[in-house]
């Protein structure tokens, strides 16, 4: 088990947000959190996962111990008549993944491309994106349990995902570390074209039989054009979740704004877009000392250099305020806020 005293976190969170771990401890399997659970010191110790830090706003120097998760591996683990299910490590990047499975001729999570983050923390957020959530394409993770060592497998079912959400955002929340990840990649592939950015590409393109690298270019494509590069300039993605409301909501916002984007929902709620609220609240390109909204999508916030979590926290409370005033509606931030 390899453990360090004194590391700083800005390179390894996404916004570059400054932050010192008292204690930080390398995860690269399930034998180092077994390790780590009978330390006489650090056993006890509250401890904070971290995974690639993409998801993640550091408000303060981190007392609890920094389990840094790095646990290596990409295979197929077998092959069914109905889908190839594939397993990760949790340390492996997620968009290395999905690049990975299209290299083996595998479809399925190519609308999920380019999403920062770990394998590991797809699952505790439940990521998401052009008509597609990791949910649809789980099939079951490993994890151990930081208080008694022992090393689970669990099914899409107990995982009780929802909406950017799952039981480990609840009741397990900095109670386990997940190791291993395996996903179902449906056998006879087919495409997820709904959104509407993809059926644009589809027109534009005039192809109209896209396979999963066409997908994935497009969708890789789209996202570059709409979001910065935490390389360049430090983010945490979108940063507030897309609002969901009733009927009688969605229609008292349209009919004083006619302009509201807006997406029905299976259950007969909608889902608002939360970058058009905020714009419409005139935010895009707005600073708070170190801090910002993007200019080409006000739903992400930017380090625009030297930023402190607390500056990201006032733009992001101004900006929940605001729309509040505005609309009725209460924004809730994606990412874990420490």
């Amino acid at each position: 088990m390899h453990i360090e005293h004194g590391v700083s976190l800005q390179s390894f969170n996404t916004f570059g947000l400054p932050a010192v771990a008292q204690t930080l401890v390398r995860i690269r399997g399930e034998a180092d959190v077994r390790r780590l659970v009978d330390h006489p010191r650090l056993g006890r110790a509250p401890k904070f996962v971290l995974g690639g830090g993409s998801n993640v706003v550091l408000t303060r120097d981190v007392d609890a111990v920094v389990l840094k998760v790095e646990v290596p591996g990409l295979r197929v683990v077998d092959t069914r008549a109905d889908a190839v299910i594939v397993e990760a490590g949790a340390g492996e990047s997620w968009h290395g993944l999905v690049a990975w499975t299209i290299g083996q001729g595998l479809g399925g999570l190519e609308n999920l491309a380019l999403i920062p983050g770990t394998v590991g923390a797809a699952p505790v957020q439940n990521i998401g994106a052009y008509g597609l959530e990791l949910a649809d394409r789980f099939e079951s993770l490993d994890y151990v349990d930081l208080v008694s060592g022992r090393l689970l497998t669990i099914d899409r079912a107990t995982c009780r995902f929802g909406y950017r959400d799952s039981v480990f955002k609840q009741a397990l929340a900095d109670k386990c570390v997940i190791t291993r990840v395996r996903l179902r990649l449906p056998r006879p592939w087919r495409p997820v074209l709904d959104y509407i950015d993809l059926q644009r590409r589809m027109a534009d393109s005039g192809i109209g039989d896209p396979g999963p690298q066409q997908i994935f270019d497009w969708v890789v494509e789209v996202r570059r054009a709409k979001l910065p590069d935490p390389a360049v300039i430090g983010n945490a993605g979108s940063f507030f979740k897309n609002p969901i409301v009733t009927p009688e909501q969605c229609r008292d916002i349209i009919g004083r704004d006619p302009h509201l984007v807006h997406y029905p929902m299976d259950d007969g709620n909608f889902k608002l877009a939360a970058g058009w609220l905020i714009d419409a609240c005139g935010w895009k390109g707005k600073t708070v000392g170190g801090a910002g909204v993007y200019e080409k999508q006000a739903l992400v916030l930017v380090n625009r250099g030297g930023a402190r979590g607390a500056e990201v926290m006032t733009l992001a409370r101004a900006i929940q305020e605001s729309v509040y005033g505005r609309f009725g509606i209460r924004l809730e931030p994606e990412p874990v806020v420490l």
